[in-house]
């Protein structure tokens, strides 16, 4: 069983300067806070404000590869965490299934228009509800990037 996730944003935790990725059930009320790289995490942030930069980054290219290639992304699945490190998957047309990282899973996603899904055991064990009345997702990311270092998470996209 898996949930449908959105991406909430992606900031940069401080003073570690350790860019967070948080995602969000979409029908839930479960976030999933990964850490990854900055270039990643540029990625992300860059697609999320309709910003496409003159020459193609990473992901853009290989968007433009795999559909050079006749093939079709259908979603991405953060599908395992072992050892404090995540694991995703990009799931092609004919169940074609290649792992990848979350960072990159998401930033191909978000390109891509195709869902995100998380695995239950991963939100079970990752998955974190953010107490807070506010309605404002970007107050609750940065309120709960206040409370919390590095090293609450087991969990690291490396």
């Amino acid at each position: 069983m898996s949930s449908e996730m959105r991406v909430v944003g992606v900031r940069v935790e401080l003073p570690a300067n350790q860019p967070i990725l948080l995602l969000r059930e979409a029908d839930g009320e479960r976030y999933l806070p990964i850490w990854i790289g900055s270039v990643e995490a540029t990625a992300i942030a860059l697609e999320q404000q309709g910003v496409h930069p003159a020459r193609p980054l990473t992901h853009d290219l290989l968007k433009d590869v795999i559909a050079g290639l006749g093939r079709e992304l259908q979603q991405v699945r953060i599908i395992d965490l072992q050892e404090g490190t995540f694991y995703a998957e990009l799931v092609f047309d004919e169940d074609v299934r290649i792992s990848a990282r979350p960072s990159d899973s998401v930033a191909l996603a978000l390109r891509a228009g195709v869902p995100i899904h998380a695995e239950e055991n991963v939100l079970e064990e990752a998955g974190l509800i953010i107490p807070d009345e506010q309605e404002d997702e970007v107050e609750k990311f940065r309120e709960f990037l206040d409370s919390v270092s590095p090293e609450d998470f087991r969990g690291a996209d490396t």
